[in-house]
């Protein structure tokens, strides 16, 4: 402390005793005062030093351009009537190292707020991991879904959506079994319960509406894929005549191999964005169970579209840090223009 430094230093009193903290602040003062004029010492007075200025403030750096977007850096700037979609199976949340939800969800929250797309269909995501992710996007998204069981029970096929783009109508689920209204349910061999969860969008950029549908089929039986591919199809050709976008993990390599696949595209319809956009980012297999990523794999998750809809630019995005990936899936991106 300077010499003289004019500065009261607070003691707390001593609570036995009458006036025992006045006497303490008073044996405080009296020691400043000895301690003051012993370093004047040698017959010389020092002034009281003036409180010391602080020193004015460092310019503060300026703010740095927040990181580019895969779609963007693949198709440049959106326009307003462009709607980004991502396809992104989670994995559910789970305490496993080295790949728990703890662990993840910073790489997660990084790849989402970067990219930020307006719709966002999720496979596997718990509830507790939705509201994280929720957070993690902030106050201009919100979540529509349910769970596989019922309420908030076990994963969920939630669909994201930024508030500012998108306003939804309305919204349903079913199963993916020979009971589609009974949640749980579960049919034709399939390992496990399996749904979908669709929502009816006003588009707020282009004045129009559109479904977003999403879904996860088994990844143990062909014939409950085959089934749960047939139901879908027939619930999509019952909707309203509006453009619609499916989202998925189908379990199932895209192409003429797959009956899910012919069942889909082939027979209803349907346009598989990887093979109809302009531009195309570099292709891996979308499920990679954090093994090296493998270039030209197999693609599991889509992302389909009724015809009409344009596909200005897809990729599959391989964001990570270090050794953690976000999921054991790649999330798959498309940006489109809705008829």
């Amino acid at each position: 402390m300077p010499p003289c430094y004019r500065r009261t230093v607070p003691i707390r009193s001593v609570r036995s005793g009458r006036g025992r903290g006045l006497v303490a602040r008073s044996v405080v003062l009296i020691a400043l005062t000895i301690v003051c004029t012993q370093e004047s010492g040698r017959g010389r007075v020092r002034e009281p030093l003036a409180a010391p200025q602080s020193a004015p403030p460092a310019a503060s750096p300026a703010p740095s351009a927040p990181a580019p977007s895969a779609m963007d850096g693949l198709a440049g700037p959106a326009a307003p009537a462009d709607l980004d979609v991502m396809t992104f199976n989670l994995r559910y949340a789970s305490t496993i190292t080295p790949n728990s939800w703890a662990q993840r969800r910073p790489v997660t929250r990084a790849l989402l707020t970067t990219e930020r797309p307006d719709l966002i269909g999720t496979q596997e995501g718990l509830v507790a991991q939705l509201r994280d992710v929720e957070a993690d996007l902030g106050a201009g998204y919100d979540y529509i879904g349910t769970g596989r069981n019922g309420g908030d029970l076990d994963e969920h096929m939630a669909i994201f959506f930024n508030k500012a783009r998108l306003l939804p109508r309305q919204s349903g689920n079913f199963w993916l079994s020979a009971t589609p209204a009974v949640p749980g349910s579960i049919s034709w061999g399939s390992r496990h319960v399996r749904m979908v969860t669709w929502v009816l969008f006003d588009d707020l950029a282009t004045g129009r509406r559109f479904y977003a549908v999403n879904t996860h089929l088994d990844n143990a039986s062909e014939n409950a894929r085959r089934h749960a591919a047939g139901l879908i199809r027939h619930r999509l050709a019952a909707f309203d005549p509006l453009p619609i976008v499916l989202t998925g993990d189908f379990n199932t390599p895209a192409g003429p191999g797959s009956q899910v696949y012919h069942l889909l595209v082939d027979q209803a319809g349907l346009r598989d964005t990887w093979t109809t956009a302009a531009r195309r980012g570099p292709s891996y297999a979308t499920i990679h169970n954090y093994q090296p990523l493998v270039p030209d794999g197999e693609r599991a998750d889509w992302i389909l579209t009724t015809p009409g809809a344009t596909a200005l630019a897809t990729l599959v995005n391989t964001h990570h840090r270090g050794n953690q990936f976000p999921s054991d899936h790649l999330p798959v991106q498309v940006r489109l223009r809705l008829p």
